[in-house]
């Protein structure tokens, strides 16, 4: 469990590095598995499993070159029993309840991104929650999980500490040409707002833990190291369905507006 001191810092920042949780061999498997998912070796399928670049919304600001890659599976979990099992690890299950302050835990979805090396691009500066406007209200907390050690020189994770604080402001992030970033209308943002990103290192086998409203992105990987990751999106119990767009788990959906989102494709991992 995490102490009450790891508790105040997420509180703080948005965001915590937590244990290393996962051995080697048991990184081992999930990056066999990986591989049968994205060559489209198994059985099921997860929802998708494509280059996350080709889509605009995050890079409208960015110049990226036509061989740059980020492969992004989602819901990996439903065409893999290993990684379902992941998402239901004790550890990351128990944390995620204290840290979303809720007795019952469900998945959300969960989320591969990889950056092969060399050609491996970025992925824009952005808050989750506002990517997901089927759900309300925005206390969810992921669990990412690193299947390399993400590092600056391939392309780790950036936060901007407090961030999850200042509300929604998606539609207002962009990024300098050295990946800093920027809001478009600060004035928009509390007075004691500070935007400074710090890297999010994180060991093979470590998971990291980030609120649905931080800031959050990561630039290219330009060396010669892949970088893998799992990062499973939690929900609490109290979790509803409140829809305003599309996304791509709308038609999982079975529950009418207004309630509580459960289903079988939204299984709960965790009750207290």
């Amino acid at each position: 469990m995490l102490t009450e001191a790891q508790l105040a810092e997420f509180e703080t920042n948005g965001y915590l590095k937590g244990a290393v949780i996962l051995s080697d061999d048991e990184v081992e498997r999930l990056r066999e598995e990986l591989d049968l998912v994205i060559e489209g070796k198994t059985v099921r399928r997860p929802v998708l499993n494509h280059n996350m670049l080709g889509k605009t919304s995050l890079y409208d600001n960015m110049k990226m070159s036509v061989n740059e890659k980020v492969v992004q599976i989602v819901n990996i979990w439903m065409a893999s029993d290993l990684f379902f099992r992941h998402a239901c690890h004790p550890v990351l299950t128990e944390e995620i309840a204290q840290l979303c302050k809720t007795g019952t835990v469900r998945i959300w979805h969960d989320q591969v991104q990889y950056k092969p090396p060399v050609s491996g691009g970025p992925t824009g500066w952005h808050q989750d929650h506002p990517l997901w406007p089927i759900i309300q209200p925005a206390d969810l907390v992921s669990a990412w999980v690193a299947l390399d050690d993400a590092v600056i020189e391939n392309g780790c994770m950036w936060m901007v500490p407090g961030s999850h604080k200042w509300g929604n402001h998606m539609k207002h992030l962009a990024s300098t040409k050295e990946f800093k970033p920027y809001h478009k209308q600060p004035e928009l943002l509390p007075p004691d707002a500070v935007i400074q990103a710090v890297p999010f290192e994180i060991k093979k086998g470590q998971v990291g833990y980030h609120h649905c409203l931080t800031w959050h992105g990561s630039p290219h990987n330009r060396s010669q190291m892949k970088r893998r990751a799992i990062a499973v999106h939690y929900m609490p119990g109290h979790t509803r369905y409140e829809p305003a767009s599309g996304h791509v788990m709308h038609e999982y959906v079975e529950v009418k507006p207004g309630e509580i989102l459960a289903g079988e494709h939204f299984p709960v991992v965790y009750s207290k």
